[in-house]
């Protein structure tokens, strides 16, 4: 083991009793090279963040540029930034519905933080809805709305007035109430193995929160900047939510989360009290700038790539022991024989080349989720390399 492996398991805060240990010294495209001049595939782009790919040449010369310019000048909503500015506006342009107004924060987990703040403001409620095997983040009001209990139970007591229903469930839509602030859901579940909404499921919901004034917040922190297919998959199933939220590839591989809201709610921070919500680093203008750069290579174009890519995926993933592949664009989840097939899975194919990873609701689902720009012959290779494995895997009983 060498000084460095020694260290990370020495002074870093672990997050497992098994990391992956892979230490990369390059990132380029869709390739991660380690210590060892080993090069990787990678099939999860740093769990849906570098869409645009590792070191994208337009996102590093933003990065350059801005770096240049200044960095922290002064905590977030007193300074008028241009990074900010201009990616604010990008942004509202592309957002569904009147969702004007977009807070920066740092990551994801801070996007739905600020998001039920907002909600309780506006509506003046206390009652939190959210779904059973919803991920929304680790900080404590996020984690509070996720929808596992082993998850939670070692950190309770957690935010009261919570409740978790099933997702997909229209009869329990009910339990959305007039004295609930809102519902918070994301339109395809991630770590519950990529699960799609059925037919009208999110119109229902939009619907539900409408008749009991309950604030609608979409968690698109993993679907969204094209992941599923579309920029944003609120507009896959045409439906708007009052609150969206940001992270992941929001930054372009920078740290930077949000979340937007029409223009009038957003608002309501700046009053009783005055700094409702506030952050130091969010909207950092460096990672605003590389944000910006590489949302605008989310073209039309590219789009239909990852569409066109989904389906080549689908097609070559056939093999006895993949029970199901589910998918929404480039976030799919291949459905294996158990968890334990999956785990030595995922390390035979570190061991050929290949990142992969698992669901922290879904162990027996093996992750795909690689950079949108993967060309055909990076996705072909990938499921050669994955149906290999798969003959060879084997698993104690």
């Amino acid at each position: 083991m060498n000084t460095n492996r020694q260290l990370f398991l020495q002074h870093l805060g672990q997050t497992s009793p098994e990391p992956m240990m892979l230490e990369p010294v390059r990132a380029h495209g869709c390739r991660i090279t380690d210590a060892h001049g080993k090069e990787y595939l990678d099939l999860i782009a740093g769990i849906s963040v570098s869409n645009v790919g590792h070191s994208h040449p337009e996102v590093l010369a933003a990065v350059k540029q801005q770096v240049d310019a200044y960095m922290h000048v002064m905590v977030y909503g007193e300074f008028v930034e241009s990074p900010q500015v201009q990616y604010a506006t990008w942004l509202a342009a592309h957002l569904p519905g009147a969702l004007d107004s977009v807070f920066f924060v740092n990551s994801g987990s801070e996007a739905v933080e600020g998001a039920i703040k907002l909600a309780k403001r506006i509506t003046g409620r206390t009652g939190l809805v959210a779904c059973g095997n919803a991920y929304h983040g680790a900080t404590h009001g996020a984690l509070s709305l996720g929808g596992d209990e082993s998850r939670k139970q070692a950190f309770r007591p957690l935010l009261p007035d919570v409740k978790s229903i099933p997702f997909n469930d229209f009869t329990a839509l009910e339990r959305i109430t007039c004295r609930t602030a809102a519902f918070i859901v994301e339109p395809v579940q991630g770590e519950a193995g990529v699960v799609p909404p059925v037919q009208g499921y999110l119109q229902a919901v939009r619907e539900r929160c409408n008749a009991t004034g309950t604030m609608l917040i979409f968690d698109e922190c993993q679907t969204g900047f094209g992941r599923t297919g579309q920029m944003f998959a609120s507009v896959t199933y045409g439906v708007t939510p009052d609150i969206i939220t940001m992270g992941k590839a929001l930054g372009g591989g920078m740290p930077l989360g949000a979340f937007a809201a029409a223009r009038e709610h957003m608002s309501a921070f700046t009053h009783q009290p005055v700094l409702g919500h506030i952050t130091t680093f969010g909207g950092h203008p460096v990672c605003c700038a590389a944000g910006l750069a590489a949302a605008r290579m989310i073209t039309p174009e590219l789009l239909q790539h990852v569409r066109e890519m989904e389906q080549l995926f689908l097609q070559l993933l056939q093999h006895p022991r993949i029970r199901e592949v589910r998918s929404a664009g480039l976030l799919m989840a291949v459905h294996l024989e158990s968890e334990a097939i999956n785990k030595a899975l995922i390390q035979e194919l570190l061991q050929q080349g290949i990142i992969t990873d698992w669901f922290l609701f879904a162990a027996d689902c093996l992750r795909i989720a690689p950079p949108l720009v993967m060309a055909e012959a990076e996705v072909r290779y990938a499921c050669h390399t994955i149906l290999q494995a798969l003959d060879r895997v084997t698993v104690e009983n």
